[in-house]
């Protein structure tokens, strides 16, 4: 496995994803994920999943502290009165002492990152994650955060695919020293039948998928596929054993479109920067 550093956090350099999956096919998922070589884990309270996340990663018998778990806190939990309180319920589902990583799932419209930033210190501070982050933000909203930060940011979660210009927040989050985790990979379904990922994939023995999970790895970015069939977790496994040229990274980056974006909720989603 090969592994993403910042600021003090070593980050497996693909993860499993875990949004949607629910009840035992979530535990069966996840424990033969773990078996079989995977040990990045994401989810988060929104999912409604994080206690068969944990169940799978105790039927796995994996050791705890051989993976790395993250989990999110919904944007309306983010205030002085529910952050802790989130947190707690989290780990409890889990049944972990700590996560990895700890996000901001998406920034909330109402309560002011000057409220929530030193909370998610707090519970740093206290143990309950070795690590904390975002998730979604734009650019305006991660200076803040990192300038009012007292404990280091590792990592942001966000959109990132072949499909999406992502090019001037990935580049402030470079700026500011932190890790990128990239949900949608494979932009939910697009990448098959793209014929530039597959004509590329032809060149390698390998599918759309897999390009578009290497072209992000070859830029320090960590993919967190999902997928509900067993035979895909060794698929999206096997993107470490080929190197893309630059000239198909370069092809693969233009595939780029204003229309790319596939996931903006309202009301929280930010104004984006692309």
């Amino acid at each position: 496995m090969q592994y993403v550093e910042a600021n003090g956090a070593r980050i497996p350099a693909i993860g499993f994803g875990t949004m949607t999956l629910k009840e035992t096919l979530c535990v069966d998922m996840v424990s033969t994920a773990l078996r079989s070589g995977w040990r990045h884990l994401d989810t988060a309270q929104m999912y409604g999943n994080e206690r068969e996340v944990g169940e799978g990663l105790r039927a796995s018998g994996v050791k705890r502290e051989d993976v790395f778990l993250t989990t999110k806190v919904w944007w309306d939990k983010l205030g002085a009165a529910d952050l802790e309180r989130s947190v707690d319920e989290s780990l409890t589902k889990l049944g972990v002492p700590f996560v990895d990583l700890l996000l901001i799932h998406w920034p909330s419209p109402t309560v002011p990152l000057s409220e929530t930033i030193p909370l998610l210190n707090k519970v740093k501070r206290e143990g309950k994650t070795k690590h904390i982050g975002v998730a979604n933000f734009n650019i305006a909203l991660l200076d803040e955060a990192t300038r009012l930060t007292k404990e280091p940011l590792v990592n942001e979660q966000l959109e990132v695919h072949p499909f999406l210009d992502q090019t001037k927040i990935l580049g402030t989050i470079r700026r500011h020293g932190l890790t990128i985790t990239a949900y949608c990979p494979i932009a939910r379904g697009k990448a098959p039948g793209d014929t530039t990922l597959e004509r590329i994939g032809k060149a390698h023995g390998k599918t759309p998928g897999q390009v578009s999970l290497r072209w992000l790895i070859q830029q320090g970015i960590i993919p967190i596929p999902r997928t509900s069939k067993k035979e895909r977790l060794t698929e999206n496994m096997a993107v470490f054993d080929f190197t893309l040229s630059d000239a198909e990274m370069a092809d693969i980056a233009k595939l780029k479109r204003p229309d790319g974006r596939i996931v903006s909720p309202s009301p929280q989603a930010p104004k984006w920067d692309s």
